[in-house]
């Protein structure tokens, strides 16, 4: 035998398997790639189109919100690659911000991702499957069971209902059969999240493709594409500053969760090189799949629709049932049966994005007990590898969220939080730049100092705009003292460890 390929036999071999307690390196540059790209790619692109044109009006702002939203995400994406190369280890950017700017740090992004950001994320994806899954079968509605203990009360993200109904039953089985098939392993996890993200981003890219050729309709693009109506009448003052960035709450979202390769780090191959790559190549892909999706949507559908008054003769964008642009385009393009495919598009969809989140987001949680700032048990792998208690924990806090109905009012709670971490993150970067300069760093930041110091600038200029804007000052502000509540709760960990 060649000795070289003996070597490169020995070292896909030691990638492949670990010793107990130690995670398998099981993650290939696609798998990797696939993740990012899994984790973003959710419900939200179907349809949060309809309230970004109602709030910006004109089908350039739209775009607009897209194209900004995809730069910002890269440039965050590139300056992430530094961190990851430097340390690629569980827990991604919970490291991160551990080692630039101290545990407390840490901790208060684990404990808001463990509160909310993830676990809100996962229940809102699975409420949305089996919203979708009601298309299929009207049987899952959102009406709750009489039988089952209810409560109803306010708060300032609207109205809290606590209960179970079908569709929040769908939301828990998906939820625990995710959780049971990572906790098989992560080859099993990867292998659900690569195949389903190959199929989802093939509808999508097959949706878009449809739009553009099939679908094209000469109404929609007049009403659309004519000098005046594409870019509205907009007034470009500090107001309509304010209006774009609350706009672009939706599609921020939407294209969210692109750091969770970075908290399964250690189960990728040759992280250094890989985890830079996929961030940049999994962005750059759903940036491009998002865009395209917005300018499909402009060309089966017009922005407004038609109306005779305050009557809705033909819903647009603007005015899709229940804000889903995409199944209205689907059923443009393919009749009363573009329904259906929409729904099973988008169960897809949610089904992989959710496998990505609740992959990757215990990863974080056995990080955070390996520092004792978490139960202990989440920092234990079992016989399969992967960290099964705090996959548990993650599971039953999510399934809590479900029942509760508060999901949708947390995460706009987080939106300002979530952005000022990515923020601070990055900020990071420049800390480890000076504090740390022999860590060896495969790969740097492309463009630094000046992009990731763009990314911090424009970031920071939407959490200020998030703060003051009357649409979402009060979620902002809850967002922060959520993030608060962690301070005392670090204290009492730190504590509880010393005891």
């Amino acid at each position: 035998m060649n000795p070289d390929s003996a070597r490169t036999a020995e070292a896909a071999e030691s990638e492949d398997s670990a010793g107990p307690g130690q995670f398998i390196k099981a993650m290939s540059l696609t798998d990797a790639t696939m993740l990012v790209a899994g984790s973003m790619i959710g419900s939200g692109i179907f349809i949060v189109a309809a309230d970004i044109s109602r709030t910006v009006g004109s089908p350039f702002w739209l775009i607009m919100a897209w194209v900004v939203t995809g730069i910002l995400t890269m440039l965050g994406a590139l300056a992430f690659g530094e961190l990851a190369a430097m340390y690629p280890r569980a827990g991604g950017q919970y490291v991160f911000l551990r080692e630039s700017m101290g545990s407390l740090m840490g901790f208060l992004y684990g404990w808001t991702l463990f509160v909310v950001i993830q676990t809100g994320t996962i229940a809102a994806v699975a409420v949305a499957f089996g919203r979708f899954l009601g298309v299929l079968w009207p049987d899952i509605t959102p009406e709750r069971y009489g039988w089952f203990p209810q409560l109803n009360f306010t708060t300032p993200g609207g109205p809290v209902e606590l209960g179970l109904s079908p569709q929040r039953l769908v939301a828990l089985i998906t939820i625990w059969v995710l959780t049971w098939i990572n906790l098989r392993g992560v080859r099993e996890g990867k292998m659900v999240q690569t195949t389903l993200t190959v199929i989802k981003t093939g509808a999508l890219a097959m949706l878009i493709l449809l739009g553009l050729t099939v679908g094209r309709n000469s109404q929609a693009l007049a009403a659309n594409f004519s000098p005046g109506a594409f870019m509205g009448n907009v007034d470009m003052t500090s107001a309509f500053a304010i209006t774009f960035g609350t706009a672009m709450v939706g599609s921020l979202f939407s294209s969210d969760a692109w750091n969770n390769v970075t908290f399964a780090a250690a189960e990728v191959k040759d992280p250094s090189r890989n985890l830079p790559r996929a961030l940049l190549m999994g962005t750059g892909l759903v940036t491009l799949l998002y865009v395209a999706a917005n300018f499909s949507y402009l060309n089966v559908l017009p922005l407004e629709g038609v109306k005779d008054g305050a009557t809705v003769l033909e819903r647009g964008i603007q005015y899709a049932t229940q804000d889903r642009v995409g199944t209205a385009a689907a059923e443009v393009i393919f009749g009363s049966v573009g329904v259906t495919i929409m729904a099973v598009a988008i169960l897809i969809s949610t089904f992989g994005c959710n496998n990505g989140l609740i992959l990757a987001g215990a990863r974080v949680y056995y990080a955070m007990a390996r520092d004792r700032l978490f139960f202990r048990s989440a920092g234990v792998l079992n016989k399969n590898h992967v960290p099964s208690m705090a996959l548990l924990v993650q599971a039953i806090w999510t399934s809590a969220l479900c029942l509760t109905g508060t999901y949708s009012q947390l995460l706009d709670y987080v939106i300002f939080a979530a952005l000022l971490f990515y923020v601070l993150t990055t900020i990071g970067l420049f800390i480890l730049r000076r504090t740390k300069p022999d860590v060896p760093r495969p790969y740097r930041a492309i463009g630094y100092p000046v992009l990731p110091a763009i990314y911090v600038i424009l970031a920071s200029a939407i959490c200020v705009v998030l703060l003051i804007a009357d649409k979402t000052r009060a979620q902002a502000l809850s967002g922060l003292v959520l993030v608060a509540l962690g301070i005392p709760v670090y204290f009492f960990w730190r504590a509880l460890d010393k005891a």
